[in-house]
């Protein structure tokens, strides 16, 4: 039985966030957002505070990464996904960009803490890693990757070709986290992923891309031509398994969409809190003892909101505390990704609607929150892409019968 309430253990955790958010984040938000692609170096004083923190603890730490699966969970476990949760909600409070952004905690540490072998983590989980899915054809189709990777028998080396976009931090990160077919012609289930260093020749930064939000964090394009990489930077086992399709590739999700949650619940706080201050300060009043209809639109719409973030923040830990347990989560994590994506950009915009000039304005954080927000609804698999896995798990239907 999952307990709501925030574990006593991590509660020194979730204070310490909060306080890096207040007194860090927030702070230099607006000057990041308008010096796009400028990387942010107050972070860097962040970096060794994490790496001394996770020397004793695995699950501290302000990380969009997850948590490595507890195989020896017995019982109720409160382990490193729920921690990681509670902690990206508090620092999304602050400023999403710096989470996504946050030196050696890329969104591709997700994908080696799901499934790399002892061996690859020694190598590679001090590692910033990014993750690189997407290709100019396909958006959250992930099972349309071209990029290949064709194993050279004599070197024992696999030589990826392909072009990638929308590389989260893809500039920045040590390593990237490659997403390419072992085999095109056995359709998804050659899918795996490979872990690429940055400076592997043959592996191109191209561009740069201008966001609408989230400016705070570099989004790149990469070319890969010729790319070799050892054989042992296969992510998982190099058996293409018909029958099983992609699932193991795909398990990295299970990990990383709750943690996008995560990010919805931080921002989605943070503005109705500063909504709630600015109707104090105008006199407005919200009375939680009195139903929203017998108060004026305002407080009303800001009851609904708060009972829409309720709802999806407990999807969200409810999805966490799952994946600690070794329970599967997978429709779980796409319910939390779906509602808490969709809500924080609408408890946003609200909110900038309820504030008039002072939330258009940049006088206050509320516009860039709206703006970061969105991106939250789209990455990680789009709202479509994640009420399709609800709807084919409830319908037991497979992606080929329902699309």
């Amino acid at each position: 039985m999952i307990n709501l309430e925030n574990p006593k253990k991590f509660q020194g955790l979730v204070d310490m966030t909060r306080q890096v958010s207040e007194q860090m984040f927030r702070p230099i938000s607006r000057k990041y957002d308008r010096a796009e692609h400028e990387y942010p170096k107050e972070l860097d004083t962040l970096r060794a505070l994490l790496e001394g923190m996770n020397e004793g603890d695995p699950s501290g730490g302000v990380s969009a990464s997850g948590g490595r699966s507890n195989k020896a969970a017995e019982g109720n476990v409160n382990g490193g996904n729920l921690s990681t949760v509670l902690s990206v909600a508090e620092a999304c409070w602050g400023d999403v960009s710096f989470v996504l952004t946050m030196p050696g905690q890329g969104l591709g540490n997700a994908a080696i803490a799901a499934v790399a072998d002892d061996e690859q983590m020694a190598r590679f989980g001090d590692k910033w890693a990014a993750m690189a899915i997407t290709e100019p054809h396909f958006g959250s189709d992930s099972a349309a990757v071209k990029a290949t990777a064709i194993l050279d028998e004599e070197t024992g080396e696999y030589v990826l070709n392909g072009t990638k976009i929308f590389v989260t931090s893809g500039e920045r990160a040590d390593v990237v986290v490659v997403w390419a077919s072992v085999d095109p012609s056995k359709g998804r289930a050659a899918i795996k992923s490979f872990i690429v260093p940055r400076d592997t020749p043959g592996f191109e930064l191209v561009r740069l891309e201008h966001k609408l939000g989230i400016r705070g964090s570099d989004t790149a394009q990469f070319a890969l031509t010729d790319v070799r990489i050892p054989k042992e930077n296969l992510l998982g086992t190099p058996e293409v398994e018909v029958k099983k399709g992609f699932a193991g590739v795909m398990q990295t999700f299970d990990n990383t969409r709750p943690m996008v949650a995560a990010m919805a619940v931080g921002v989605a706080k943070a503005s109705l809190e500063r909504t709630k201050e600015l109707f104090a300060e105008a006199g407005v009043e919200v009375d939680y003892d009195k139903p929203a209809h017998l108060q004026i639109g305002a407080a009303a719409e800001l009851l609904r909101m708060e009972a829409d973030f309720d709802a999806f923040r407990l999807l969200t830990l409810e999805a966490a505390w799952m994946a600690d347990n070794r329970k599967p989560n997978s429709v779980n994590a796409s319910m939390a990704k779906a509602k808490a994506g969709r809500c924080a950009t609408e408890i946003t915009l609200k909110c900038v609607e309820l504030a008039g000039g002072l939330g258009f304005s940049e006088d206050e954080l509320l516009e860039k929150w709206s703006r970061d927000a969105k991106i939250l609804d789209i990455f990680e698999g789009t709202q479509q892409i994640q009420l399709l896995i609800i709807a084919r798990n409830l319908l037991g239907k497979s992606s080929a019968e329902l699309k």
